[in-house]
């Protein structure tokens, strides 16, 4: 996550118990969240989650069944989009094709009333800050997707709104323009600190970007929480499994604790209180090592680089999929017999149905 020592000057978004429902199913269940002055929350979760019906109901597109929208104090809920100042940049780049990146970025400072040269200053000012100055005069079709994307970022920037609304932004373009541009967005963001709602489905850039991440499922908002909390702290079995790999470790719960791979350890709050259930493991809180004789053998192994990726079948079937450091597995082969140790002093256990 980045970090910065720049003063934000952001207003405060609160949605208070938002309701919506599209043909008696419900899209946003008692959805409440506030994001902080100069804050960038992202909203994370699978297709029909709601996290964009969210966001289309800060934005004025949508308006809820019940709750609130309230921006610095003020109950913005049934005002119409065009009042409520805020920037959206969408997934699809919605720039105007008859006109170049320069006319784009302008179109909103005309509709509101500035001058040519007040526009014209704004406009190249907003280019410079994407690293677009160059590109001013060319249209959409001679830029490629990461540069449109770009234009329309300076667009919305440009009439300085109070709130930034990005709703899938990057999920047209390749993976390494993609990266390059989520670092844009957010050292863009830090700069201006305007407070911003990203909404996403890919969880690298929900955790690479954001101050924090809500993981939402069936309208509701599952845990809300900084990158590295949400990761390492699940709140739930949901959370563990959409948020990076995860392995379940049949295990019992007796007086707040866990037998996980012959490692007694403490179990996190969300965990079933007594009885059978499934330990939640990440990747690289397993250790591997080569074990004449034992009952478990790697399957499968992935170099990656700087880490390698083995899977593990255990007596009974059971398989587990560890993240090591290479250099430390470097005389492992498929069929050789392996001892699985836990890193982790703490799990979160699920019920095994969960």
């Amino acid at each position: 996550m980045v970090t910065t020592s720049a003063t934000r000057t952001g207003l405060e978004v609160r949605l208070d118990e938002l309701r919506r429902s599209f043909g008696g199913v419900p899209a946003l269940d008692g959805l409440s969240l506030t994001l902080g002055q100069g804050e960038l929350v992202a909203l994370l979760g699978p297709s029909g989650c709601g996290k964009t019906t969210a966001l289309r109901i800060v934005a004025g597109l949508d308006e809820p069944d019940s709750g609130r929208v309230v921006v610095d104090g003020d109950d913005v809920t049934t005002l119409p989009a065009s009042k409520r100042d805020m920037g959206m940049v969408f997934q699809a780049y919605s720039l105007f094709p008859h006109m170049t990146a320069q006319q784009n970025v302008e179109f909103g400072l005309k509709l509101r009333g500035q001058d040519g040269g007040q526009r014209r200053t704004r406009s190249i000012e907003m280019l410079e800050l994407v690293g677009l100055s160059d590109q001013k005069d060319k249209f959409a079709s001679q830029m490629s997707g990461g540069q449109q994307q770009r234009v329309a970022l300076a667009r919305a920037l440009a009439i300085e709104p109070s709130v930034l609304l990005l709703d899938e932004p990057l999920s047209a373009l390749d993976a390494k323009v993609r990266a390059q541009l989520r670092d844009e967005i957010r050292r863009v963001q830090l700069e201006v600190g305007t407070t911003t709602l990203f909404v996403t489905h890919d969880q690298e850039e929900a955790l690479a970007i954001a101050d924090r991440v809500g993981v939402m499922n069936r309208g509701r908002l599952e845990q809300l929480d900084a990158p590295e909390v949400l990761y390492s702290r699940p709140a739930s079995a949901f959370v563990a499994g959409f948020v990076g790999l995860m392995n379940r470790v049949p295990t019992t719960v007796t007086g707040g604790t866990a037998d996980v791979l012959g490692s007694r350890v403490g179990t996190l709050d969300g965990s079933i209180a007594e009885g059978q259930g499934d330990a939640l493991v990440r990747p690289e809180q397993l250790t591997v090592a080569a074990a004449p004789g034992a009952t478990s053998t790697v399957v499968h192994l992935s170099f990656l680089g700087s880490y390698s990726r083995i899977t593990i079948r255990q007596a009974g079937g059971v398989e587990l999929l560890a993240q090591v450091p290479a250099a430390t597995v470097s005389d492992l082969t498929v069929g050789t017999a392996v001892t699985v140790s836990l890193l982790a002093r703490t799990v979160l256990v699920a019920s095994s149905d969960a």
